[in-house]
């Protein structure tokens, strides 16, 4: 899709209602839907943290987002596709200002090119035990971006059109750290498996998409 049609239809997301749990369910592992019923959040104290879906037009003018691989490291999110982002820090004045932030730092994109479009529903994650608030923001030109060292493996450049074809919705036994051989639904992006919680935000923002 041409960005500047994506980007006329996306201002309609405003007014949407978000579909929040029962698109986070259509990707949610098994496992993961009955731990999140059998614990309670609060009890946990969890930390925060913000991340960012950011869109943007690709040397063709074609609407691209933006995913990144983290390096590998001793932590249960190790080497996986997630969204840039992080945890809250004593600066940030919200949790917006925390997604854009570390956007920037994780991926090189200047906060004040990020125009944020919708505040999405947040993603309890109890491997890390974080809530996840997610935003989506569009960028109007084409972005240099540039990985951070420490933190990104590889920046995913997906297309809009990948990632609302049907046929790269999957399922796949893998292994995590927490659990072996389970089976999970899950989006194959850009030769990658997406899954468990960046899935299932991409799952609410797909449905938003495909509404509009």
């Amino acid at each position: 899709m041409e960005f500047e049609i994506f980007k006329n239809r996306i201002s309609k997301l405003k007014k949407m209602p978000l579909p929040g749990e029962v698109a986070h369910r259509k990707l949610a592992p098994l496992i993961r839907i009955k731990e999140l019923s059998e614990i309670n959040i609060k009890d946990r104290n969890p930390q925060e943290a913000g991340v960012m879906a950011v869109f943007y037009p690709d040397e063709d003018s074609l609407t691209r987002l933006v995913l990144i691989l983290r390096k590998a490291y001793k932590g249960v999110h190790s080497n996986q596709i997630g969204f840039p982002g992080g945890r809250v820090e004593e600066e940030d004045r919200d949790l917006q200002d925390t997604a854009l932030r570390e956007t920037e730092e994780e991926v090189g994109i200047p906060q004040k090119e990020i125009q944020v479009v919708k505040k999405l529903s947040r993603l309890y994650i109890p491997p890390s035990n974080f809530w996840v608030q997610p935003f989506l923001g569009i960028v109007e030109s084409t972005p240099h971006m540039i990985p951070q060292e420490s933190e990104v493996e590889e920046i995913l450049k997906v297309k809009l059109t990948d990632f609302l074809d049907d046929r790269n919705i999957i399922s796949e036994n893998l292994s995590t750290s927490y659990a072996r051989n389970i089976e999970v639904p899950a989006y194959k992006l850009n030769g990658y498996t997406v899954w468990g919680a960046t899935g299932m935000m991409l799952s609410e923002i797909r449905e938003l998409i495909l509404k509009i």
